[in-house]
């Protein structure tokens, strides 16, 4: 295993995803080892830009614009944890797995 992990945390809204991150973070930040936060959508200037789109109750995108902006936050995102990866580790609030779960399983997004 990498003494750098990319380490994601999956689930359900009320699941404790934050509260884990939360926990880990302090973890870290005691022992003094480096480590970044990121959430999806949101986590950098841009991504959290695009989470005030998806997150606004006035928006009433179809399925595939949904999509695409989820997509266009991880995009922003991905440049971030390039630079850190193995060099820093990573904690990520919702990545992949929550895509398949609700942009294809809950709204049928082939």
């Amino acid at each position: 295993m990498s003494k750098k992990p990319v380490i994601v945390f999956e689930g359900i809204e009320g699941s404790g995803k934050s509260l884990h991150i939360l926990n880990v973070a302090k973890y870290l930040k005691k022992k003094n080892i480096d480590f970044i936060k990121v959430r999806e959508p949101g986590g950098c200037i841009n991504s959290e830009k695009i989470r005030k789109l998806i997150l606004d109750k006035k928006s009433n995108f179809n399925k595939i614009t949904d999509l695409l902006l989820y997509l266009s936050a991880r995009s922003e995102n991905i440049e971030i944890i390039r630079k850190n990866v193995g060099k820093k580790i990573i904690l990520i609030d919702r990545f992949s797995d929550s895509t398949i779960a609700y942009q294809h399983y809950g709204m049928g997004v082939n």
